[in-house]
């Protein structure tokens, strides 16, 4: 296994920032175990629920000493390598999926953080709950937001000393790639995925990088990494402000190509129809549809409760219409309704029904929307997917400046968690798809009400999105299972 955590991209780390690596591996080790001599055995089975949709197979792991189906096409298939670690991830992978499937490829779906019985899923889980539970603080304390999770986010993970640690980790996590074929290409969309199949010598491993805020958290040494903005590209390049003040070896050119942002293959090709029916709907009156999409277990629930009473009056009187998706938090819309009564009346609910969701969205392309509509799906690809079908009929998404910043659509962004985000927002207004970061509800309603009253917000948002699809600005998914394919051809 190459050794990862003493020098990374020709810096070295400190004796000290090294034992804290082994340190952290060790730890994991004596609590979770240590599998790599297990023999995990490979099932394949399509996807139930995105399986038709994007063309995926999931790559599921026996037990140690169990007879798999592992049948690989070793010339078509993909690797997408993802954790569920809020929905982001998982959108960015759905993404890789339906670009290659678009491209004649067969994507095949490993969550290092389904894998209950290994170690790796261990590993991943305990560190996922950590992260879950300090967005849920930040959300609640603006105390510990402050002085806690936005440093953490900003400048925590940029460090390369948390990346040394992290590749120590995730040497754990490269027994579930033994019975993958090492010739298949890999399009890890989180660095742990990426890392441990560098660490179990795949070799053709490409690190899908998120957000717009360079941190050395991403880093996957050994494999290509991809950006989705001309800023992420320098400041990765350079590994700016990775140790402080420290002018630092840059990454080699050949490790990091800039691709454009992650977007599904239905999506972009399908910009100018959707835009088109977005000022047809603004010019006859129509009522302006509002996607609101809560994720990570309701976070920011209270800014979103403010925006539902907002809009009531104008639903009523059908000059606004609302798409809620709570993912699989069903909570979340349980809560909302006994905070706000008056939505009941108002609201359908498409609960678990993911046929009926699908010919919703496909209807409401081009049919009379009105109202308030719920969605709650238990199922996390459903759950996910529900934003992206929904995505073509909405006006003006309504999230915070993560992964959905980069998607085309007219975007309104509430207030970010974690420092990091921002520049997702900052990158979107300036593309003019999206608004600037509204950091506070009386911003966020003020925002909302220019969309209603005027044209100019609306329509200038749809013209940027076109003018980005004629530059290239979507195509980034579609590059990088190029740029997949591409890395097997030049080290055959």
């Amino acid at each position: 296994m190459k050794e990862k955590s003493k020098i990374i991209f020709g810096n070295p780390m400190t004796g000290r920032t090294y034992q804290k690596a082994l340190k952290s591996k060790k730890k994991y080790a004596k609590k979770f175990g240590d599998d790599s001599n297990r023999d995990y055995p490979v099932v394949l089975e399509k996807n139930p629920h995105i399986g038709d949709l994007l063309g995926v197979y999931d790559v599921r792991l026996g037990e140690d000493g169990t007879k798999g189906n592992g049948t690989f096409d070793t010339e078509k298939g993909i690797i997408v390598g993802n954790i569920r670690m809020g929905f982001g991830h998982y959108r960015i992978s759905m993404a890789i999926a339906s670009a290659a499937k678009s491209m004649g490829y067969i994507p095949y779906w490993m969550d290092l953080n389904s894998y209950k019985h290994t170690t790796c899923t261990k590993v991943i889980s305990a560190q996922n709950d950590l992260y879950s539970l300090g967005s849920r603080l930040s959300g609640k304390s603006k105390l510990f937001n402050h002085f806690v999770w936005e440093p953490m986010n900003y400048e925590g993970f940029r460090k390369l000393s948390y990346n040394a640690t992290d590749q120590k980790n995730a040497e754990l996590m490269a027994p579930v790639y033994k019975n993958v074929p090492h010739e298949i290409p890999v399009v890890a969309t989180h660095v742990w995925p990426a890392q441990a199949a560098v660490h179990a010598d795949m070799k053709y491993v490409v690190n899908a990088v998120p957000d717009n805020w360079p941190m050395a958290l991403h880093f996957a040494e050994g494999s290509l990494h991809t950006v989705q903005t001309h800023y992420a590209y320098q400041g990765y390049r350079i590994l700016n402000g990775m140790q402080g003040k420290d002018v630092l070896k840059p990454m080699p050119e050949e490790d990091i190509c800039y691709t454009g942002h992650y977007i599904d293959h239905e999506l972009v090709s399908n910009i100018e129809t959707d835009c088109a029916l977005r000022r047809k709907r603004k010019e006859t009156g129509k009522p302006m549809r509002f996607l609101l999409t809560i994720g990570g277990a309701g976070a920011q629930k209270e800014i979103f409760s403010e925006i539902i009473r907002y809009l009531l009056p104008e639903i009523k009187a059908q000059k606004a219409a609302l798409y809620v998706n709570v993912g699989d938090y069903r909570n979340v819309w349980e809560e909302l309704q006994k905070e706000i009564p008056d939505m009941r009346e108002l609201s359908k609910e498409h609960f678990n029904r993911w046929e009926e969701t699908k010919k919703f969205a496909e209807n409401a392309l081009e049919g009379e929307v009105t109202g308030i509509h719920g969605f709650w799906h238990e199922n996390i690809f459903e759950a996910v997917y529900c934003t992206n079908l929904l995505m073509r009929s909405c006006d003006v998404l309504v999230t915070k400046p993560s992964e959905l910043a980069f998607y085309p659509v007219p975007k309104l962004f509430i207030k970010r968690v974690g420092g990091h985000e921002q520049w997702g927002a900052i990158h979107s207004a300036e593309l003019g798809d999206g608004t600037l970061e509204c950091r506070d509800i009386p911003h966020t309603l003020q925002m909302i009400e220019l969309f209603l009253s005027e044209k100019s917000m609306l329509l200038q948002m749809c013209d940027c999105i076109e003018k980005n699809k004629k530059n290239g600005v979507y195509d980034g998914a579609y590059k990088v299972v190029e740029l997949a394919f591409d890395l097997r051809k030049k080290k055959k």
